[in-house]
């Protein structure tokens, strides 16, 4: 007879989380009903955006690139591979982890939608942070 497979709760919580979207959007865009909980992955809050208007259910600094990386980054899309592979080993230290869980424990309940505020849609903090989470959940 088969033995019964042992499951941890992070192993139930990433089979959870693969059949929820997870979307990003820039924060200036207005939230409509297929975003579910609304993350901003930013370090810093969006310009000229009202806390009201932003509609954001959860802040997760933590989450960001450090001040040293988005400095060194700033939107220079020439250095994306090299912003990538510091923020991927940002994200495996301790406070970012911390935020991780917890955007993993919001995802096993429903849609996310992470926000970013940078112009470039294509280069940003979110966009790789969604790349370094589907990667996990595979």
């Amino acid at each position: 007879m088969p033995r019964a497979r042992n499951i941890d709760a992070d192993d139930r919580c990433r089979r959870k989380m693969t059949r929820q979207p997870l979307r990003i959007k820039r924060v200036y865009k207005p939230p409509d009903s297929e975003d579910g909980a609304r993350v901003l992955v930013d370090r810093l809050w969006p310009r000229g955006l009202s806390r009201e208007r932003a509609q954001i259910d959860l802040w997760l600094k933590d989450i960001a690139p450090s001040d040293a990386l988005r400095r060194r980054f700033h939107g220079d899309p020439t250095g994306w591979d090299e912003f990538t592979t510091a923020y991927f080993a940002e994200l495996e230290q301790a406070p970012a982890q911390s935020a991780v869980r917890t955007l993993l424990d919001r995802l096993s309940h429903g849609p996310v939608t992470l926000l970013f505020a940078a112009r470039d849609e294509t280069h940003n903090n979110a966009v790789a942070l969604k790349d370094w989470l589907d990667e996990r959940r595979r």
